[in-house]
């Protein structure tokens, strides 16, 4: 049994000062019916105040709320199988168009906003969206929705150019690699777990930075990872689903 399944601390043998903390799992608070019946009732309520949402405008309210809440309580938000085949929606751009919407996710990254709910807000204000327009005008909010992590990750890897950054509610996988020793073709094989980011940060030691991550597991326990980006990078990913 691993050190995982039972909570306890352990000692990383790559990284010694790996922190532990029992913390009670959360509950599930709420579901995806009950968000989307409370909704529905703040639509009614629009439009008897003479303020109607357009269906557009809808639909997005409603799969981002979904999303957001179930993904922050560990749910999968997912509502359809729309990836189910493991394609990349990025393929279906054009090369010119893929790179024009990396470009637009880094340079939203460094102005630490979110690149989808910059467009989200830009389509829920009828505003033109600049460079990023055809996503709206070809391909629409389903397809906005289907992107993931992951998707933007391949492309940036195929590139050589760091990935997205971790930032705090992002859920990610991380190989138990962090904690005991692994061995692809030994008794004690590669697992991967999901967790959620809870906190990100940098620090510098002997004039060298490095940024370190702290991990909260699904039972509640908590576990810090240093170097995320540097010499453990090969020990987390981006969920595929």
């Amino acid at each position: 049994m691993s050190a995982l399944s039972l909570g306890i601390p352990t000692q990383n043998h790559r990284d010694s000062s790996a922190v532990w903390r029992s913390i009670p799992k959360k509950e599930l608070i709420v579901t995806r019916s009950e968000i989307e019946a409370a909704l529905q009732a703040a639509f009614s309520l629009c439009e008897e105040a003479v303020y109607p949402l357009s269906d557009t405008q809808k639909q997005i309210l409603l799969q981002v709320v979904v999303k957001e809440l179930l993904g922050a309580q560990g749910e999968n938000p997912a509502s359809g199988d729309e990836n189910a085949d493991g394609a990349n929606p990025l393929e279906e751009l054009t090369a010119e168009q893929v790179k024009a919407l990396l470009q637009f996710v880094k340079e939203q990254e460094r102005q630490n906003r979110s690149w989808k709910i910059t467009l989200l807000n830009d389509w829920l204000n009828n505003q033109d969206s600049g460079a990023m327009q055809f996503l709206r005008d070809r391909y629409g909010f389903g397809w906005l929705y289907r992107i993931q992590p992951v998707h933007l990750a391949e492309y940036y890897e195929r590139e050589g150019k760091q990935g997205l950054k971790l930032k705090v509610g992002d859920r990610i996988e991380v190989s138990n690699g962090l904690w005991e020793w692994v061995q692809e073709n030994g008794p004690c094989s590669r697992e991967w777990f999901p967790c959620t980011v809870v906190g990100v940060y940098e620090t510098t030691e002997s004039g060298v930075s490095h940024t370190n991550c702290i991990i909260r597991f699904e039972n509640g326990s908590e576990y810090e990872i240093q170097g995320i980006y540097e010499w453990n990078r090969f020990n987390w990913q981006w969920p595929k689903n």
